[in-house]
């Protein structure tokens, strides 16, 4: 795929996130699902068309087919944070937060300089805590 079909499909893709997240907003929920759906039809390895079917589905009360939806967004991307997120908040008893339609709704990442690796005298390497400054 070409850089600029890429820049064009992720405006596509940015843009139907946020129409669906008016439509949403609206309870238009009937008018999201053919949007979707011509998106998932164009852009087959896209995540952003499951996350947001799983968002829909699980609006109506599908919650088992929201989930596949979500882990199929997921397998797609596992580095696409709202399909990572919806699933951890729609796949546990107690939910945190809200869910995601796209990353502006996700929480920011905890900072992860909590370790550090140290070698031993052998040369082995060990991740160690790091201490409070």
């Amino acid at each position: 795929m070409k850089m600029q079909d890429r820049m064009e499909s992720k405006n596509e893709l940015t843009a139907l996130c946020n129409t669906v997240r008016i439509l949403v907003s609206e309870r238009a929920y009937k008018k999201c699902e053919p949007l979707i759906f011509e998106a998932m039809k164009k852009y087959p390895h896209a995540p952003e068309p499951h996350n947001l079917i799983g968002l829909l589905l699980e609006m109506q009360g599908d919650h088992l087919t929201a989930m596949k939806h979500f882990r199929a967004a997921w397998a797609l991307d596992p580095a696409y944070v709202p399909a990572s997120h919806n699933l951890d908040h729609f796949g546990t008893f107690f939910s945190r937060g809200t869910w995601a339609i796209d990353e502006s709704d996700c929480p920011p990442e905890p900072k992860k300089d909590n370790f550090k690796l140290v070698y031993d005298k052998n040369g082995i390497g060990h991740v160690v805590r790091r201490e409070q400054e």
